[in-house]
Formats: C-alpha cells, structure tokens, sequence
C-alpha cells in the first residue's frame, strides 16, 4: 500500500467535501473545484478527515490511491489558502504588462505576445520584470507558468528569458572564455 495513500487528509474548518458517482467537490472560503475520480479508489468522509481507500488490491488500484489522496490534498490547501507562483523576467527590453485579464509581454520578438489568462487565475506585475500568478487550482496554475515560461525560456549564455523564481539557471562559459 502507498505512504502517502494511506494518511487521512484533515479537513479544516469551512470546508465542505461533496461526492456524487465518481466526482468529488470540495467548496471552501476561496472557491469551488471539481474533479472525477478513478473508478478503482473509495472515499470515505467522517469527522472531519478523508481517507482514500483502494476498491481491490490490485496493483493499480493501490499507486492510484496516493495520486488520489495527493489531489484531494491539493483541491483543499487550494480552496483554504490557494496557491501562488512567481515568474521573473530577464533580459534588456524584456517587460511585462497587465491589461484587464491579458498579459502582454514583450520578450525581444519582432511582435508583442498577449496571454489571456484562464478562468480562476489572477495575476499582477511588479516593475515590468516580475510576474505573480495566484489561483485556487494548482494544477491550472502550474500550466498557467509553464505555458507563460515556454514563450522565452531562460538561456544558459546571459540568462535572459523567463524563469520561475526559485529556478536556478546553469550559466555556460562562452567561447572566448573556452580557450
């Protein structure tokens, strides 16, 4: 059986957890999220905690029990604290700018990119070069970052591009310095 399968989530206070058929809602103080669940996991709600219980002992059913429980973890921090990730931008010229729900930025291509943000993400810049994405669901947010890093990823000669903030960049040596 999994570790992580088997500890029960603690459900903090405001937090409602609704399950019909194979969907589960969970509604708290910042939202609502839904998400089907896989037909070979049970869940049990009781005083508070939830416990995900695989329907056989078959191997599959067993490694879909932590991925459950590990979402259903993640649909409730996001729902009591939600979750944030910051972007920053490097390079001469390289901004970014926040118009109603589009991101414009401007990575040294010929043409400005503008980037709707998805429903249920909210995002500020601060001083052109930082990018500050929040939202309830972390897995729409981890897409959101991945898809706004992948216009201009960070290069390992001067560093420029778009980079999370606790990513480290490798820097390479360039050819005059590789004699």
């Amino acid at each position: 059986m999994s570790r992580v399968g088997k500890k029960p989530i603690e459900l903090p206070s405001g937090v409602k957890v609704n399950i019909r058929g194979s969907e589960i809602e969970v509604s708290g103080s910042k939202g609502t999220l839904k998400r089907d669940l896989p037909p070979r996991v049970q869940i049990q709600v009781a005083e508070g905690v939830i416990q995900v219980i695989p329907a056989d002992g078959g191997r599959q059913a067993r490694s879909l029990q932590g991925l459950t429980r590990t979402l259903i973890n993640n649909m409730v921090v996001g729902v009591t604290n939600g979750y944030s990730r910051q972007l920053e931008i490097t390079g001469i010229g390289y901004r970014a700018d926040l118009r109603s729900d589009t991101l414009h930025l401007s990575l040294g291509y010929s043409h400005p990119i503008e980037f709707k943000l998805p429903q249920g993400i909210e995002a500020s810049v601060d001083k052109q070069n930082r990018i500050t994405l929040s939202g309830i669901d972390k897995e729409l947010l981890g897409l959101t970052a991945a898809k706004i890093r992948a216009f201009r990823r960070c290069e390992p000669y001067k560093g420029k591009g778009v980079r999370y903030s606790d990513e480290v960049v490798r820097r390479k040596v360039g050819k005059a310095g590789a004699k």
